[in-house]
């Protein structure tokens, strides 16, 4: 066999496995930049985001965070499965002010089986428009900077000057007052279980779940 042939038919066995890879593998598209990014997202850090989520195939929505749970951007640690792979990997090296389009093949969001309004084997789209990005916040390092009088329970207080402290830190400005409260509000719905108004370690270590 001649070596053109030889070579020729070794590309055309790669081809298969070639099509699986790029099927597999997660498109971001930048849509909005801002001009300065002092922090980029990384696995286990805990991000604030807006995003509404399409079927790729004609375009309808399924998803939209701001018209569930009263509208609040949803709070989520990357990289540990709170939302689907294709967004763990699609919201990597994100900075706060960015918007992206993250297409993800099934694979990679809802699989075979779908997922209410999304049906299976269906290519997903999102659109995300990321607000802050935090020190994963679930280590002991990060309770504890939150946890000024150190009496080991986290108050309401306490998590809002934390979470204005991460926007100056990051350059990202510092939001007003009624977004603060409102973000409060959601960590405590989601995390203060016996509903005593403050978070103990062990609600602080439990990470809560979202549909996506």
């Amino acid at each position: 066999m001649s070596p053109p042939v030889a070579l020729l038919l070794a590309l055309l066995a790669l081809q298969p496995s070639l099509m699986v890879a790029a099927r597999d593998e997660v498109d971001t598209e930048v849509l909005f930049m801002p001009e300065n990014c002092t922090q980029k997202s990384k696995k286990g850090d805990l991000l604030n985001a807006h995003y509404d989520g399409f079927l790729a195939k004609d375009g309808s929505k399924f998803y939209c965070s701001r018209s569930v749970k009263e509208g609040h951007p949803q709070w989520f640690v990357l990289g540990v499965g709170q939302v689907i792979k294709g967004l763990d990997l699609g919201l990597t090296n994100m900075c706060p002010g960015e918007k992206r389009k993250v297409t993800v093949p099934p694979s990679l969001a809802f699989g075979e089986k779908g997922k209410g309004p999304v049906p299976p084997n269906a290519t997903v789209v999102f659109e995300v428009e990321l607000y802050a990005v935090s020190r994963g916040p679930r280590s002991m390092e990060a309770f504890q900077e939150i946890d000024q009088d150190m009496d080991k329970a986290l108050t309401r207080d306490e998590v809002r000057r934390y979470l204005k402290l991460q926007d100056e830190k990051t350059g990202s400005g510092s939001q007003d007052e009624t977004f603060y409260n409102k973000v409060v509000a959601d960590v405590f719905r989601k995390n203060d279980v016996n509903g005593d108004g403050s978070l103990s370690v062990k609600e602080y270590n439990v990470y809560g779940h979202d549909e996506l």
